[in-house]
């Protein structure tokens, strides 16, 4: 109930707004059209200003189908930087101070793009490489062949304290493991990729599965995502089947129609927040400690056990009451001591591991009645239930 009423919310506060839908036209003057902090995401994959200057032919003569579109010729650097400070000063306008921005681009453009947007003032929390599985073949052997682009990842300054990151969702889809910073993703091919008459629509078309990534590592269900450079609409597809809210800009008419047919197209699901977490760790309302012993899910006296995530089975306690690892103990005020150090989990644990800070709530393990150990997060997740079910029992009285 309390994560349907959060998402009721999030649509009451952005029904202005021109949801799920395609403004065709430029990026710059339909952003400036845009409230602002207005946007949760933005995902940008704008012109990279290739500077084709021959067409370029494979060994066995036929013509390279390349990227030589007008929307991707500049008649200079100066030309195009202006440009890319323009948008993305609208980009900045429109994100929410909670919001983060991604965009995307090759050698060509990415260092330029990464300069202006450091002087704008965003802040580069990744820089991500997509790795191209099926790169096209560098044809001429002059050079190496270019398998990759780069993703920057950034928030709207360096001071912004929250944003999105559902690192536990992208650790799962990564077999459990910690996501790394290069995404190994085919180009997009096959029924992918969209064609009229057997061509191409849209000469840059991403995969699905990059913005699949993009959008679920750094959004929640009832988001705002935006592209400014909407091309055949994936970002829109993709947030779609996320149950994500999706803005794109697009000037070319026939992308558009090609956009919309496709996002209509997509069959949607069941808005189960069991499926599409609204939270994460991060977003979560803050629990306090003191909340476990004042609801009876902790004791006064209580021994704690400092270990590193995942390390509980090194945990061992002898007859006399010796332990392999530093035990504090729980005080009646939620502060905890643990030889000569005390104070909070979080301070605690800090000292007792040699670190700056510390998130106690990872760190301390008690042991069950089962004589297992268990990590105090598991308490504070049984105590958010708790309060899910009281909010069920409320609503139904």
């Amino acid at each position: 109930m309390v994560a349907r009423a959060s998402a009721a919310a999030k649509i009451k506060e952005i029904e202005e707004l021109p949801l799920n839908s395609i403004l065709q036209g430029d990026c710059i003057e339909m952003m400036s059209r845009l409230p602002d902090k207005s946007v949760d995401l933005i995902f940008a994959d704008p012109p990279y200003n290739l500077q084709l200057q021959n067409e370029l032919w494979r060994p066995n003569m036929t013509l390279v189908d390349a990227v030589d579109d007008d929307w991707d010729k500049f008649d200079s650097f100066e030309a195009y930087d202006t440009f890319t400070r323009r948008w993305l000063a609208e980009c900045q306008r429109i994100l929410k101070d909670t919001g983060t921005i991604w965009v995307i681009g090759s050698y060509h453009n990415i260092y330029r793009v990464g300069s202006i947007m450091m002087d704008l003032g965003f802040w580069i929390l990744n820089d991500v490489v997509f790795v191209k599985l099926n790169p096209m073949p560098n044809f001429r052997g002059v050079r190496f062949t270019n398998a990759h682009e780069t993703l920057l990842w950034c928030k709207k300054s360096k001071n912004q304290k929250k944003y999105t990151f559902n690192y536990q969702q992208m650790k799962q889809i990564n077999d459990e493991k910690q996501m790394r910073s290069d995404w190994e993703i085919a180009l997009c091919t096959g029924n992918e990729r969209l064609k009229i008459n057997g061509e191409k629509v849209h000469s840059t078309q991403k995969p699905e599965a990059l913005l699949y990534r993009v959008i679920l590592s750094s959004s929640l269900p009832g988001d705002v995502v935006l592209d400014p450079f909407f091309g055949t609409g994936t970002t829109g597809a993709v947030a779609k089947k996320l149950h994500r809210n999706w803005i794109g800009i697009e000037r070319n008419p026939v992308y558009v129609g090609a956009a919309r047919e496709r996002i209509e197209a997509v069959r949607q699901t069941h808005l189960d927040f069991e499926v599409f977490p609204m939270h994460n760790k991060r977003t979560q309302p803050r629990i306090a400690f003191a909340a476990l012993l004042e609801n009876g899910l902790i004791n006064p006296g209580t021994r704690l056990y400092y270990a590193r995530p995942g390390r509980q089975k090194t945990i061992s306690v002898a007859g006399d009451g010796s332990s392999t690892v530093p035990i504090a103990t729980v005080r009646a005020d939620s502060s905890i001591k643990c030889g000569e150090f005390e104070g909070s989990i979080h301070l605690v644990g800090s000292k007792v591991g040699g670190a700056p800070s510390c998130n106690g709530w990872d760190h301390w393990w008690f042991q069950g009645e089962d004589g297992d150990f268990h990590s105090i997060d598991e308490l504070r997740a049984a105590f958010r239930d708790l309060q899910k079910e009281n909010a069920a029992s409320e609503a139904q009285s």
